[in-house]
């Protein structure tokens, strides 16, 4: 199976690049946006999209405007939510009728989130996070999860116990205030990048087989709510 390129016109005039990956059998699409570092075509999202191809969810990954032309500085916000509606809009173009879920890798999670607090999403039924980025490297704090409380579809949050952006401390908290429309899983030793120490006994791509179990699994149930 292959992935489609395709492109996506954002409302700001830029146009940016997506790949949809669609098998025959998916019974959603998951919208999925990049990290801040690396882009729709990372080792890591392409896993991701691979991983669910198999397990019967289509993907749309798509680039935000300042990793397509290149640069290191991510977009302010107001663009990047804008890209995450553009994206949304063309899954649903593209496949009329399938559920959506949104979300992404780190940086492209929290975009899509802020996007969905500011105004819902046209038929995105849930957002999936993976490596939610609570707060920088070294300077815990909850405040970038202020705008979650604002969003009324389920979220998953798939976080690494050794994650440095975030706290499990502070991100439990955020996660029980957010009461029936948040589930957290985590896993054991990984790292915001998903990967564990080898001497753990475990591998990079076992964790990956569980957290694409995990979020097919939840994305799953609510096609079928």
């Amino acid at each position: 199976m292959t992935s489609q390129a395709v492109s996506i016109d954002v409302e700001s005039g830029e146009r940016v690049s997506g790949l949809l990956l669609a098998p025959g059998d998916a019974i959603a699409c998951y919208v999925l946006a990049h990290g801040a570092g690396a882009g729709m075509t990372h080792p890591f999202m392409a896993a991701v999209a691979e991983g669910l191809a198999e397990r019967s969810v289509a993907t749309l990954r798509y680039q935000f405007p300042y990793m397509e032309r290149g640069s290191r500085r991510t977009d302010t916000p107001k663009l990047a939510q804008a890209t995450v509606r553009a994206a949304v809009a063309e899954a649903s173009e593209r496949l009329s009728a399938m559920p959506l879920i949104a979300g992404g890798k780190s940086f492209g999670g929290r975009m899509t989130s802020q996007a969905q607090a500011a105004s819902p999403l046209p038929g995105v039924r849930g957002l999936a996070f993976i490596g939610f980025p609570l707060h920088p490297a070294g300077k815990p704090s909850d405040e970038r999860a202020a705008h979650l409380a604002q969003i009324d579809v389920p979220m998953l949050f798939l976080q690494g116990t050794r994650d440095e952006l975030a706290s499990l401390e502070l991100l439990r908290p955020v996660v029980d205030r957010l009461q029936a429309l948040a589930t957290l899983q985590l896993f054991a030793d990984a790292d915001h990048s998903f990967h564990v120490p080898a001497r753990t006994g475990r591998k990079d791509s076992q964790v990956m087989v569980e957290l694409l179990d995990v979020l097919a699994k939840w994305i799953g149930s609510l096609v079928e709510a």
